[in-house]
Order: structure tokens, then C-alpha cells, then sequence
């Protein structure tokens, strides 16, 4: 699609235009007139005509088209535009009849002039009307981009807000759960305390690096969130196994920030809060063309806990993120088998 004009461009080819106007204008008063009287045919006078009538229209275009930059008729107005267009011809037509006798000389030219008038008046009617039409459009397109524009920014701005909140919605249940972790270590285990306050700094100070990241390797990722498995894994003891599988190729792709934090926190939820024994979160990722594969599995007592698709702030919060990022729905997808709960993310791919 061809780049649209921009104004200096624009007002570049209404000047030829007028020029254009001007030495046709100059040709036609010298050639047509001449065939009947030898005294109009004198170049002095044919040009002095082109000059004043072709100043005169341009300043009435340029009226015209300042009035349109302010001011866009409704669709019942355009009548108004009509009656510019008429009275704008009238007073170029007085002008010229005007100001063209004290520039020229002789009876037979001011009779020309006076006989013209009529035809005169018709062309600048034509004249005007066409600066009005195109001025009307471009000024509406104008318009309609600003809209656009303003519209287009207005929902980035919106989208943003929504996934800065969804982000910050995150931290509370995490931090208040390490720090009711960390009071119940301090009695007995000090040493595992210290250690737990060592690692939710870490977390914390990493995750206010990723807020203004929307975008993350994912060896990145995986960096980021061990911080918050260990500190899991001082909560929970050997309860907790991790399993992570991610070769070169997966590893340098992207995803946004902070994606796996929730989804793991869901599968360590349904794992340990519902079993007694040692549970295993197995993280996987791999490339399937252009998509990014991630799965996330734990076990799930199907007696107490009834995983549902989307249940839950953190599944939730993981598809509205990916809607609002790539605008579809079909990214996210969870699946309960043989005790084991399976959550799959689809994760676009910007081809280079």
C-alpha cells in the first residue's frame, strides 16, 4: 500500500497547479481573444489577466481550505460548503472585473471582461468546489488516522495497566506464604530461615528487574524461577522434586516475563496441599515450528482437588495474560489423567 502524501507534498502540486492554471489560463486569453480583436492579443495583457485571476482563485482556495482544517461539515452541512464555494466564485469574479481594467488598457478588452463574467464565475465555481472536495477529504483522513491513533494508544494503555495488575497480583500469596514459611523456621531452624530470606530477596529483586520486561529468553525464565523453587523447597522439604528439560533451541526462545511462576505455583498447590507423599513438578519445553511448547505435570489427588480448566487466579491470570498479548485463546490448556495434571502453554514465536 502506497505511502500517504504528506502536507508539504501536498501543497507542492496545488502550487503547480496553480501555475499550470495560470499559463493555460494566459494561452487561452491570448489565442481565442486575438481571433476577434488584435489589440487583445498583446501577451502584456493575456498574462496580466492569467496573474490577477489566478491569484485571486488561490486565495479563495486557501480561505477554503483553512476553513476546512477547523471546521468538517456534518452531512446535513454540506450546503453550507455550496454557498461558500458560490460567494468565493462571486467576489473572484468582482475582483477580476475590478482590478483588471486599471492594469490594461483598451474599450474592447473591458468588454471582454464584462462578457466573461458569466464563465468566469462558472470556472471558479468549479475551481473552488473541487479545493473544497479535496480538502474535505483530506482533512477527514486526517482525522481518522488521529482517531486511530489516539484509539490504538488508549488500548495499549489499558492492555498495559491490566498486565502490570495482573503481575502484581502474583507476589502477595507467594510473599505471605514464605513469610508465614520463614516465622515458623526461625524457632527451630534458624539456619534454613536465613537462608529462605536470602533467596525471597533474590526473587524479589529479580522480579522487579523483569516488570518492564515483556519479553524473556527462556534459560531466563527457568533462572528466575528456580530462585522461587528453592525457596518452595526449603518450605516443603524433600517433598518437593523438580524435573526441568529444555535443550539450546528452546532455550533462546522468548516468552513473556514471569509466564511459568504461576503455573508452577498452581501444580505445586494441587500436589502437595492434597497429598503426603514425595511429589514430582516436571517442567518441559520444546519447539513445534513456530510455537514455543511448554508443559507443566504434577500429581493430583482426583479424591480432594478437582482441576479445572482455567480455575483458579493463576490460570486465569496466564490465559488473560497471553489474550491480551496475542489476542487469541487457544494458547492455554489443562488436562486431568491418571492422577497426573497436565497444563500446556502455546507460546507464538515473532519471526525474524
Amino acid at each position: 500500500m502506497a505511502a500517504p502524501l504528506s502536507s508539504s507534498k501536498l501543497y507542492g502540486i496545488l502550487i503547480l497547479c496553480g501555475l499550470v492554471w495560470m499559463g493555460l489560463q494566459t494561452f487561452i486569453v491570448h489565442s481565442f481573444v486575438a481571433v476577434t480583436d488584435k489589440e487583445l492579443s498583446s501577451w502584456y495583457t493575456a498574462f496580466t489577466d492569467g496573474i490577477v485571476s489566478s491569484v485571486l482563485l488561490a486565495a479563495a482556495c486557501w480561505l477554503i481550505n483553512n476553513n476546512l482544517r477547523y471546521y468538517q461539515p456534518g452531512k446535513g452541512s454540506y450546503i453550507n460548503i455550496l454557498i461558500w464555494c458560490g460567494a468565493l466564485a462571486i467576489i473572484c469574479t468582482a475582483g477580476c472585473q475590478y482590478i483588471l481594467p486599471l492594469l490594461t488598457t483598451g474599450d474592447s478588452y473591458v468588454n471582454f471582461l464584462v462578457a466573461s463574467k458569466y464563465i468566469r464565475a462558472f470556472i471558479y465555481f468549479l475551481a473552488i468546489g473541487w479545493m473544497a472536495m479535496i480538502s474535505m477529504i483530506w482533512y477527514s483522513q486526517i482525522d481518522q488516522k488521529e482517531n486511530e491513533r489516539r484509539k490504538s494508544e488508549a488500548e495499549k494503555l489499558a492492555r498495559d495497566a491490566e498486565l502490570y495488575n495482573l503481575r502484581q497480583q502474583l507476589q502477595p500469596h507467594f510473599l505471605f506464604n514464605s513469610l508465614n514459611s520463614i516465622n515458623a523456621l526461625i524457632g527451630f531452624k534458624p539456619d534454613e530461615a536465613r537462608r529462605m530470606i536470602h533467596q525471597l530477596s533474590d526473587f524479589l529483586r529479580g522480579t522487579l528487574k523483569k516488570d518492564d520486561q515483556q519479553q524473556v529468553a527462556l534459560t531466563d525464565e527457568l533462572q528466575h524461577l528456580n530462585l522461587y523453587l528453592d525457596i518452595e523447597k526449603v518450605r516443603f522439604g524433600h517433598r518437593l522434586q523438580t524435573e526441568i528439560s529444555c535443550d539450546e533451541k528452546s532455550g533462546v526462545a522468548i516468552l513473556p516475563s514471569m509466564l511459568l511462576q504461576p503455573i508452577v505455583e498452581n501444580a505445586i498447590k494441587f500436589g502437595l496441599y492434597d497429598t503426603t507423599g514425595d511429589v514430582v513438578v516436571s517442567i518441559r519445553a520444546e519447539m513445534d515450528g513456530n510455537y514455543l511448547i511448554l508443559m507443566v505435570q504434577n500429581p493430583y489427588d482426583a479424591q480432594t482437588s478437582r482441576p479445572k480448566q482455567g480455575t483458579g487466579f493463576g490460570l486465569r491470570g496466564v490465559q488473560r495474560r497471553l489474550y491480551l498479548l496475542f489476542a487469541r485463546n487457544d494458547l492455554m490448556e489443562t488436562y486431568a489423567n491418571d492422577n497426573i495434571f497436565t497444563t500446556i502453554i502455546k507460546v507464538p514465536q515473532m519471526q525474524v
